[in-house]
């Protein structure tokens, strides 16, 4: 891939191919985390980082199964990194950052089985990416991700001020404003790459 398609397939997995509003993958962490924008943004770093490395080295995990033939074991391998690499981000934040820490709660160890992160690493391999191409749609879909939490986050902001019908209150209104973005973001689809 040219540059130019390299940042073409970079900017259709930020907005046309996001994976919350076109893929729906890792709803957990977006409906679980958006209530804050600061929360919401440091989930979305915190996917960014593990989507971002485990692309690259889920990449060469499997070309070390290739080399002997066991590429039926690509789930359960890339399971693995990413659950180590939650590991490694959880003690981090831990240390560091513990008022994020704390926020993210049970979310974190989450990431582990966020969908989307599992899913990054098997579309580079089902879309024959390269390692650099892995690394930038691993790091485009995170940061589409990131978006896509972030202004959730300032639309339930917006929502918990509003005064709607009772039946309509708290988790239904949340999810007819999911569905209402991703309707949003669906225009995106009509761009071609």
């Amino acid at each position: 891939m040219s540059f130019g398609e390299i940042l073409l397939m970079m900017f259709g997995a930020v907005l046309v191919e996001n994976f919350i509003f076109a893929r729906f993958y890792g709803c957990c962490p977006f409906l679980g985390v958006s209530e804050k924008p600061d929360t919401a943004f440091g989930m979305g770093m915190a996917v960014t980082f593990v989507i971002t490395l485990s692309s690259a080295v889920t990449w060469l995990v499997y070309k070390l199964l290739e080399l002997f033939h066991l590429e039926y074991l690509q789930t359960i391998a890339f399971i693995l990194v990413i659950a180590a690499l939650v590991q490694f981000i959880e003690m981090f934040l831990r240390k560091f950052i513990p008022s994020l820490y704390s926020a993210l709660g049970i979310y974190l160890p989450l990431i582990t089985t966020n969908c989307a992160v599992l899913s990054s690493a098997l579309l580079n391999i089902q879309n024959g990416y390269n390692l650099i191409e892995s690394i930038c749609f691993g790091f485009a879909a995170a940061i589409g991700f990131t978006l896509a939490i972030v202004v959730f986050a300032g639309v339930r902001m917006r929502l918990a001020t509003a005064k709607p019908p009772r039946s309509f209150k708290g988790f239904p209104l949340t999810l007819i404003a999911a569905g209402l973005l991703a309707m949003a973001f669906s225009g995106f689809t009509s761009l071609s790459f």
